[in-house]
């Protein structure tokens, strides 16, 4: 099967380590047609472009979507604070429902966990606004918006996901105690999907209780399931926690597959050193290593998964990293 694929590599470092996760599939002899496309902060200061109509409908033609980050393209320079990152990242997941963020995290013996992340609700979704702006009695509001579909279908991959790990854990990651609607909802629907998976282990921790866990005791957990914002915050502390961001990956999911999921590392655009050659590519080989997966392609993930067991002892430059992971999956 050729894949047919579309290749972000965006601003600062992006374009840099998507390069070697791309060198990488190539090495695992993946057939794929790839599709570049010209977008991020860089683009918008340009011309002002940041994702036409066209190029997210000619999305919905494709298998999936491989980005490097978007955000500020080099020192001195940057967009209008979350214009690109809301009109790229977010429009993405919200158009192309993709409706979950998958980020694994492993460094063993210290953890093996997943966080699934609910990804088109919550804070994220755009409720709110101002009133009396610009003035002393100025008044904003920013709403958690959480349906009974978008919670249980996350829910429901959550379990599906938990049932086929060795240990068979599941925890609910919220703030219940203060956030009392959307506390209650999300645990109502997990209290009800667990009566379907009666192997899986449940429990349940505050997003503060799971934060201190996370730095002290992370082997504690298996699998993650949590909303929006809560995902986002305890996740860029996973990849601290599991030896740095240069190894945090993600991948952003439609399992209906009803349009192109999306898999970029987390590391953001790094751009006080974009253009050194000095970047991790870890993080984006491993995001291609989880579009394989989702791809069918399982011996060739299998083998950048094993190449990339011990990343901590590839060193050098960007390209030194990348051909090292390479060559160890050629021969693999």
């Amino acid at each position: 099967m050729t894949h047919r694929i579309g290749v972000i590599g965006g601003d600062g470092i992006g374009p840099e380590v998507i390069a070697e996760a791309v060198k990488v599939v190539d090495a695992a002899g993946v057939a794929y047609e790839r599709t570049d496309y010209d977008l991020g902060a860089h683009r918008y200061l340009e011309d002002g472009t940041v994702l036409p109509d066209e190029v997210l409908e000619e999305w919905r033609g494709l298998d999936a979507l491989l980005l490097g980050a978007v955000g500020d393209p080099a020192p001195g320079l940057s967009a209008p604070a979350g214009l690109v990152e809301r009109g790229i990242l977010l429009r993405m997941r919200f158009d192309l429902d993709q409706y979950i963020n998958l980020r694994p995290f492993r460094l063993p013996p210290r953890c093996d966990f997943d966080v699934i992340r609910e990804n088109t609700e919550g804070t994220y979704a755009g409720e709110g606004g101002f009133l009396r702006k610009g003035t002393e009695h100025e008044i904003a509001t920013q709403g958690s918006v959480n349906t009974r579909m978008g919670v249980e279908r996350c829910v429901r991959y959550a379990f599906e996901k938990a049932a086929g790990t060795e240990r068979q854990q599941l925890t609910l990651v919220h703030k219940k105690n203060v956030l009392t609607f959307a506390g209650d909802l999300w645990q109502r629907v997990f209290d009800m999907v667990a009566e379907e998976y009666p192997q899986v282990t449940t429990s349940y921790d505050h997003i503060d209780a799971a934060c201190i866990h996370f730095v002290e005791r992370p082997e504690r957990y298996d699998v993650i399931v949590t909303d929006n914002l809560f995902g986002d915050i305890l996740t860029d502390l996973g990849g601290a926690v599991a030896g740095g961001v240069g190894y945090a990956a993600s991948a952003n999911l439609n399992p209906a597959r009803t349009g192109p999921s999306m898999f970029e590392p987390v590391h953001g655009t790094a751009p006080d050193i974009a253009g050194q050659g000095v970047a991790n590519p870890v993080a984006a080989i491993i995001s291609a290593r989880l579009m394989l997966e989702f791809l069918g392609e399982h011996d060739a993930a299998a083998k950048v998964a094993a190449a990339c067991a011990s990343p901590e002892q590839y060193t050098g430059t960007t390209a030194e990293i990348g051909d090292a992971i390479a060559d160890a999956v050629k021969n693999a």
